[in-house]
């Protein structure tokens, strides 16, 4: 028995003592190392996002340096850059899964001129007009899932049949060359109007104190429970850096912008916000719910968790309802910064826009790899070659082409990056 329990004893020392050294080895120089290692095996995450943003603000800031990072062409951007970033952040969603929604483009146009239609010729106020938008969208949605869950239709069968349909009915809403003006002030404001000065740095420091007592608090619980984590200095790194971010950017749009002295233009566009709150909800339910790890799982392997218990049909359905209601959403911003609908609405370019700011943010094609962040990266890619090749006059062929190959690009780096996760044994 002696021996047995000092054998345990042993067994017990060994194990504290290479538990104490891993925890010892886990420091900044090591988690460096561990970082380079998981880029060089294909994890690459945002890394090609936020390096092509920073080189794409120096080339146009060098090309255009006394408009590019002026106040008014910074919140334009932001604004250009709102229905696209949310629509991507719908398509994370489904592109977690491995499928596509060629529809989701129309169905924020068909939306917007529900709500348009709603609020002109029903007389109905803007909150009623945009629960029904939203309710369109989920039910365009929940036809869509069922359509490729339950009857196995692939989804770019179904999504493409939608995409020529909803036009359909966008045009018999508002009818062939007609117009839908939006004149409601609440839904005017989102693209068009301004937050309180006040209010924008009340909320931008908030948010980056909560961000950061956030991630100090699950440093903290990790670190209690022996649990892997990062080194504390590199967690307080990334909230200075996030806390930077937030701080400079309100900076930026705090400072007046009018071109008339006569006329103050100041503050965060009240899209921005909004913005924030999907992200923020988005971010949550894929990275801390059973919801958001499920899809992560029929991602990788959809029939290893269908044998896992996993629910792949009704999961499957839900990532189209998904994406149709931010779908919705983006339709509602849209309309609200062009103050009209239109019969094109969320056709052209809106859903490649959509789908390129996702891959370009980092989701991958494939299934399985993908944050919410990765529409407002790749959202603001998109938007900064469009506003940067406006301010240098570029054609409009130009400006198609380059985004073309951004996305390009992008799936490359995509596909590259699988390949060498494949190797890694990733």
């Amino acid at each position: 028995m002696s021996i047995d329990k000092q054998a345990a004893g042993a067994a017990v020392k060994l194990a504290e003592a290479d538990f104490a050294a891993d925890r010892r080895v886990h420091d900044v120089p090591s988690a460096l190392r561990d970082y380079w290692a998981r880029v060089r095996s294909g994890d690459l995450g945002a890394l090609p996002a936020i390096l092509g943003l920073a080189g794409l603000v120096v080339l146009f800031t060098a090309l255009r340096p006394e408009t590019f990072l002026s106040e008014r062409n910074i919140a334009n951007l932001f604004t250009q850059a709102l229905p696209v970033t949310i629509l991507a952040m719908g398509l994370v969603f489904v592109l977690l899964l491995g499928e596509i929604d060629l529809s989701a483009g129309v169905a924020s146009g068909v939306c917007g001129a529900v709500m348009a239609n709603l609020m002109v010729d029903a007389g109905q106020p803007w909150y009623v007009a945009v629960l029904s938008a939203v309710a369109t969208g989920i039910i365009i949605g929940t036809a869509i899932g069922w359509l490729v869950a339950v009857v196995r239709i692939p989804s770019f069968v179904v999504t493409l049949a939608l995409f020529l349909g909803l036009q359909g009915i966008t045009l018999r809403l508002i009818g062939e060359g007609g117009t839908v003006p939006v004149r409601d002030d609440v839904i005017v404001a989102l693209a068009n109007k301004n937050m309180p000065v006040w209010l924008g740095w009340t909320l931008a420091v908030t948010c980056a104190a909560v961000y950061g007592a956030l991630q100090l608090w699950r440093w903290k619980r990790q670190h209690d429970r022996g649990l892997a984590s990062k080194p504390v200095q590199l967690v307080i790194a990334q909230v200075a850096v996030v806390a930077a971010a937030l701080l400079f950017g309100t900076y930026l749009l705090s400072l007046d912008r009018a071109p008339s002295p006569l006329v103050t233009l100041a503050g965060i566009p009240w899209g921005v916000p909004l913005v924030g709150v999907l992200l923020i909800v988005a971010t949550f339910v894929l990275g801390r719910t059973a919801y958001g790890r499920h899809l992560y799982a029929i991602g990788g392997n959809a029939e290893a968790a269908r044998r896992a218990g996993i629910n792949v049909t009704r999961l499957r359905m839900s990532v189209f309802m998904i994406c149709s209601a931010l779908a919705a959403v983006a339709g509602i911003v849209a309309a609200s910064r062009l103050n009209s609908i239109t019969p094109d609405a969320g056709a052209g370019n809106t859903l490649l826009y959509a789908v390129g700011a996702a891959v370009i943010g980092g989701t991958s094609l494939f299934g399985g790899r993908g944050r919410a962040r990765d529409a407002v990266l790749g959202g603001l890619v998109v938007a900064t070659i469009e506003n940067g090749l406006g301010l240098l006059g570029a054609k409009a062929y130009a400006n198609l082409l380059i985004t073309g190959g951004v996305l390009l690009l992008a799936a490359s780096i995509d596909a590259l990056a699988r390949r060498r996760r494949a190797v890694a044994g990733r």
